[in-house]
């Protein structure tokens, strides 16, 4: 596989993610409509949060595209623990309201 390819398969794995992640924010969305309104408070504030962190993430992927097929593996590292933050967060997130 060439530089190239694992570049664009990588954004792409990057991109599903992300786009799973907007699924769960709609998610929140609705039940935070549903909610009284202590809860849809909390659901409000945990949704902005995860949206300033799938902003981050969406910055990464675009740094990414952007970079030059020799470099992008070092900004690929120096993503990672950005990625694995915004990661956590979504899960801790889902867990917490999925109850």
């Amino acid at each position: 596989m060439s530089l190239k390819d694992s570049k664009d398969a990588y954004i792409e794995k990057l991109k599903v993610q992300l786009d799973q992640w907007s699924a769960d924010v709609d998610a929140m969305d609705a039940k935070a409509k549903q909610a009284d309104a202590d809860l849809r408070e909390k659901y409000q504030q945990k949704a902005d949060e995860l949206r300033y962190q799938k902003t981050l993430a969406q910055g990464r992927i675009a740094e990414l595209q952007e970079s030059a097929d020799g470099a992008w593996e070092e900004i690929r590292i120096g993503s990672e623990s950005i990625w694995e933050t915004v990661k956590q967060t979504f899960a801790d997130a889902k867990a917490k309201f999925d109850r």
